[in-house]
C-alpha cells in the first residue's frame, strides 16, 4: 500500500477514537479488529425551577453518551400531579397544576443505553399558589343554600313547631388568625325528594322484619310515588318521632333528626397532615346540602370486645332511610353515597362527578365516578385469612394485622371474631351473616394499587388531579346487575389526609371504637 495513504488510513482510525467509534493501533496493516466502547452515560435534568399555577413549565435534560439510548421522564413527588407529554425525549413541557398551596413537585429523568445500568438524575419544580381567596369573590355555586327561606314539610323545629329550615343558609369567608376559612351555617336538614322505583319498593317490602317494621306489617306508598324527606311512609319509627316530627319515614331504632344548627369552619386552603389523625364517630364532613359526613364505624364490636369493630353500611343496612341516612341524636348524616344526593346534583355518571361536600380538613369530596362511565376505586382490599402475609395461622378471625397500612409487619392475636358463615345481631336486632368484609379488621391498605395510578385512589380514598387538585372520592360497586354497594372505606379513608384546624368541626381520634348507640 501507498505509505502516504497508509498513514492517511491510520490518522483517520485513531481521530475515531477520540469520538468513541473505534479503536486505534499502531499496526498499519489493511485488516484491522476494533472494540467498540459502551461508556456509562451521564444525565443531568437540569436546575430546579420555581413557576406559578398554570404556567408552561419546560424541562430540558442534558444527556451524554456513546451510542442509543431511551430516555423516560416520570412524577416521583408532590401533591398535586402534572400532565406530562413527551415523556420519553430530553425536553418536555407540561401545564404547571392548579394548587391549593404552594407545593413542591419533584421529577425524575431515566436514561438507559441497553447495555449499563440505566442512570437517573432529578429536579424540583416549585409550583406558587397565585389565587388570593381574600381578594377573590367566594364561590358558592357548589353548595345548595336556602335563598327563599324553604322550610321542611316533616321536620319541625322543637322549640317553635315551625319547619326547619333546609340545606345551608349561609357560606362566608372569614379571616381567623390570619387564615381564611369558608364558613358554613346549616341546620342538617335536606329537602330531598324520592322517587319509589321497583328496587327501592322491592328493599321495603322485602325486609326480613317487615312485619313488625311497618305498622300495618306494609310500607304505605307504591312504585311512582315521590316522598318528601320526612313523609310517612308506613315505618315503626322510635318513640321521639312523633307524627308531626318525620314519624314513619325511619325504621325502627334511629331516632328522628331535628334541627342541629351547626357553623362549620374550613381552610379555604387546606394543607397536607403532618402526622396520622385518625377519624372517629360522630361527624368527619359537610355535603354541599348540609347534612353531616361521618365515617365507615356505628361504635359496636363482636361480643363488645373491642376487636372486630362493625362497619356501618353493613350493620346498619336496615336502619337508614331511603336516602341512606339517619341521625344520631338530633343529626341527620351519610356514612355513604346517598342516591337522593346524587339526583339533586344530578351526576348520572355521564362525567367526572360532582362535589358532594367536604371532610373536616377542608379537602374537598367528590361523588363515585372519575369519569364517564368509570368509578373512582378503593385500594383498600379484603384479607385472604388463608394467605401467610394477611391471614392467620386458623384461617380464621383469631388475629388482626399490626398495622393496616402496611402488611409488611406481620399480624397479632386478638379475641376471636366469629366465624365467616355466623350470624350476628345487630344493635338494631337484626340478624346478618358474618361475611368477609363485615368488619373494620378484614381490610387493609394495598399500596400496589395506589401505584398503578388513575383510577385507583391513596389510602385516604383520594388522589390528586390538575383540574382538581386533592379530593376524596365516594366509593362504590356495582355488579353486572347494576345493583350499586358501598365500597369501603366509603367516602373518606380511615385517616385525613389533611391537617385539622383548631376550629375544625372533627379532632384526631385515638379510639374508633365508639359507646354504643350514639354511633348509630
Amino acid at each position: 500500500m501507498d505509505k502516504k495513504l497508509c498513514f492517511l488510513r491510520k490518522s483517520l482510525l485513531c481521530s475515531a477514537v477520540l469520538l468513541g467509534l473505534s479503536a486505534c493501533s499502531g499496526d498499519d496493516s489493511e485488516s484491522e479488529d476494533t472494540d467498540s466502547v459502551d461508556a456509562i452515560p451521564t444525565v443531568d435534568a437540569g436546575d430546579d425551577q420555581t413557576v406559578d399555577e398554570g404556567d408552561t413549565v419546560t424541562l430540558s435534560a442534558t444527556i451524554e453518551d456513546d451510542g442509543d439510548y431511551s430516555i423516560s421522564w416520570s412524577q416521583t413527588g408532590g401533591n398535586y400531579t402534572a400532565d406530562l407529554s413527551n415523556s420519553d425525549s430530553a425536553s418536555l413541557s407540561f401545564t404547571a397544576p392548579d394548587v391549593d398551596a404552594d407545593d413542591e413537585l419533584t421529577f425524575e429523568i431515566s436514561v438507559d443505553d441497553g447495555v449499563n445500568a440505566a442512570v437517573s438524575d432529578t429536579v424540583m419544580v416549585t409550583v406558587n399558589d397565585t389565587s388570593d381567596s381574600s381578594d377573590s369573590d367566594l364561590d358558592t355555586s357548589v353548595w345548595i343554600i336556602n335563598e327563599s327561606g324553604e322550610l321542611s314539610e316533616h321536620i319541625l323545629d322543637s322549640n317553635t313547631g315551625i319547619g326547619v329550615e333546609v340545606n345551608v343558609q349561609s357560606v362566608d369567608l372569614e379571616e381567623v388568625d390570619g387564615k381564611d376559612y369558608i364558613v358554613v351555617s346549616s341546620q342538617g336538614i335536606p329537602n330531598y325528594e324520592t322517587l319509589i322505583t321497583q328496587d327501592i319498593h322491592d328493599g321495603l317490602t322485602g325486609r326480613p322484619k317487615a312485619s313488625s317494621d311497618f305498622a300495618d306489617g306494609s310500607p304505605t306508598v307504591s312504585v311512582g310515588d315521590v316522598v318528601s324527606f320526612g313523609e310517612d311512609i308506613g315505618y315503626n319509627s322510635n318513640t321521639n318521632c312523633t307524627l308531626d316530627y318525620g314519624y314513619g319515614y325511619w325504621p325502627p331504632g334511629p331516632e328522628c333528626p331535628t334541627q342541629d344548627e351547626r357553623t362549620v369552619y374550613l381552610p379555604a386552603e387546606p394543607t397536607p397532615a403532618e402526622e396520622d389523625c385518625e377519624n372517629g364517630l360522630s361527624k368527619v364532613g359537610i355535603m354541599v346540602n348540609g347534612t353531616s359526613i361521618y365515617n365507615w364505624a356505628d361504635g359496636m364490636s363482636y361480643n363488645n370486645q373491642g376487636d372486630w369493630q362493625t362497619l356501618a353500611p353493613e350493620a346498619e343496612l336496615y336502619d337508614v332511610d331511603i336516602c341512606g341516612g339517619h341521625a344520631a341524636g338530633t343529626d341527620y348524616h351519610h356514612h355513604f353515597y346517598s342516591s337522593c344526593l346524587a339526583d339533586l346534583l344530578q351526576d348520572d355518571g355521564s362525567a367526572h362527578s360532582p362535589l358532594y361536600g367536604y371532610a373536616a380538613d377542608g379537602y374537598p369530596i367528590y361523588g363515585p365516578y372519575e369519569a364517564a362511565g368509570q368509578l373512582a376505586v378503593s385500594s383498600w382490599v379484603v384479607r385472604d385469612y388463608s394467605d401467610p402475609t394477611v391471614g392467620c395461622d386458623d384461617e380464621a378471625r383469631s388475629c388482626s394485622l399490626v398495622d393496616q397500612y402496611d402488611i409488611s409487619l406481620g399480624t397479632e392475636e386478638v379475641s376471636d371474631g366469629p366465624a365467616f358463615d355466623e350470624v350476628v345481631t345487630s344493635l338494631s336486632s337484626n340478624e346478618f351473616v358474618a361475611e368477609n368484609g363485615f368488619y373494620y379488621e378484614d381490610y387493609y391498605w394495598d399500596s400496589s394499587l395506589t401505584a398503578l395510578g388513575g383510577v385507583y385512589l391513596d389510602q385516604y380514598n383520594g388522589h390528586t388531579d390538575s383540574e382538581r387538585g386533592y379530593h376524596y372520592h365516594m366509593t362504590l360497586t356495582i355488579d353486572e346487575d347494576n345493583n350499586i354497594s358501598p365500597a369501603f372505606p366509603y367516602i373518606i379513608g380511615t385517616r385525613y389526609a389533611g391537617q385539622l384546624e383548631d376550629n375544625a368541626m372533627a379532632s384526631c381520634s385515638s379510639d374508633v371504637q365508639g359507646p354504643g348507640p350514639g354511633g348509630l
